[in-house]
């Protein structure tokens, strides 16, 4: 064999071993110091299938945060940590990936039964495996933007099993949520004379008035609907691969589940709104919504917020933030959690 052939094939050997690495690189989520920490990254089956789930805190002994990612399929586990470090001082989080959501999509498991009351029954089952795992007789559940969809009504079949919910971009009456953010976008799109996105917008705007389509996320992403004092958070391919949480496989994985997902359950949504499923909630519940949030409006999560019947209940908004006020205001929404769930405590 010649020098130019041996050179080939030690190439061709090189770059199929880094690109296996890549792929299949071993994942695991940073330590936490401490004798009472807990920094867990893990797949678990859960009713039925094969749940990757998350774990940190820097106690033990701190009250427990169950956290429902939104999408639909729509993963935060790649970027979960870097947003709360904070409320890991105070709390154990526990964040996973739902049913083929990012590790938790199994590329030869049957999704033909995906539904949200499906996703509800997996929530709840999380919970007690979180309860029994941990010790604890309640958690704190939180869900954002879809996953305030699963975890709403989570919370409206089980109250006994959480201490409270809190809703962050919650989802409300969809269609009066879109075409609040209809508005806003195409008095902006006109303001900036930007007739491209004028038509766009004019073209949907039927479908988003029979509650059959969303105003379009690239268009509300341009006018500051997503996030305001920061960049969106979500994570791009190459970001996800060499986050410590996923490797190029779980990439790959994530944007096959997303799809899969988007395509059943947003219909779902659309046509099954919260308001007409759930008039009461008894348990302590809390809405967090940053005031420019055009994903998920804040002004239609208010109406609905109010219509629900509850002991305790508040509506906190975030006038400086969009659809992410938990990240976009980190520093308040620690010091807001801290002070609602531990200061008053007896």
């Amino acid at each position: 064999m010649n020098k130019m052939k041996k050179t080939g094939l030690w190439l061709g050997v090189t770059t199929l071993t880094l690109s296996l690495a890549v792929l299949y690189f071993p994942t695991w989520t940073p330590k936490i110091k401490g004798t009472n920490s807990i920094h867990v990254l893990e797949q678990v089956k859960i009713n039925g299938t094969g749940h990757e789930i998350m774990i940190r805190g820097q106690n033990l002994d701190n009250p427990v945060i169950l956290y429902l990612h939104g999408g639909p399929g729509a993963s935060e586990l790649p970027y979960a940590k870097k947003y709360q470090d904070l409320l890991e001082s105070q709390f154990t989080i526990v964040n996973y990936d739902q049913r083929a959501s990012g590790k938790s999509y199994h590329f030869f498991e049957d999704y033909s039964n995906l539904s949200a009351n499906l996703l509800v029954e997996d929530a709840l089952a999380v919970t007690d495996y979180i309860t029994q795992r941990l010790g604890k007789k309640k958690v704190i559940l939180m869900g954002h933007s879809y996953g305030t969809y699963i975890a709403t009504l989570a919370a409206h079949r089980a109250p006994d099993k959480y201490e409270a919910y809190i809703g962050i971009g919650q989802m409300a009456d969809t269609q009066q949520s879109e075409m609040d953010g209809w508005n806003y976008v195409m008095e902006q799109a006109l303001l900036a004379d930007n007739h491209e996105d004028v038509e766009q917008l004019e073209q949907i705007y039927e479908p988003i008035k029979q509650g059959q389509a969303f105003t379009p996320r690239d268009i509300v992403k341009r006018y500051g609907g997503t996030s305001r004092l920061m960049d969106s958070p979500d994570t791009s391919f190459l970001g996800m691969t060499f986050s410590h949480e996923y490797n190029m496989l779980d990439a790959i994985r994530f944007n096959k589940g997303i799809i899969y997902s988007q395509e059943i359950l947003i219909s779902e949504a659309l046509s099954r709104p919260l308001p007409s499923l759930i008039t009461k909630l008894d348990l302590p519940f809390y809405f967090v919504m940053g005031d420019y949030d055009l994903m998920t409006s804040s002004h239609a999560a208010k109406v609905f917020f109010d219509q629900i019947e509850g002991n305790q209940k508040e509506f906190i908004g975030f006038n400086n933030s969009a659809h992410y006020p938990h990240y976009e205001e980190k520093q308040r929404f620690f010091d807001w959690m801290v002070d609602t769930f531990i200061k008053q405590k007896p």
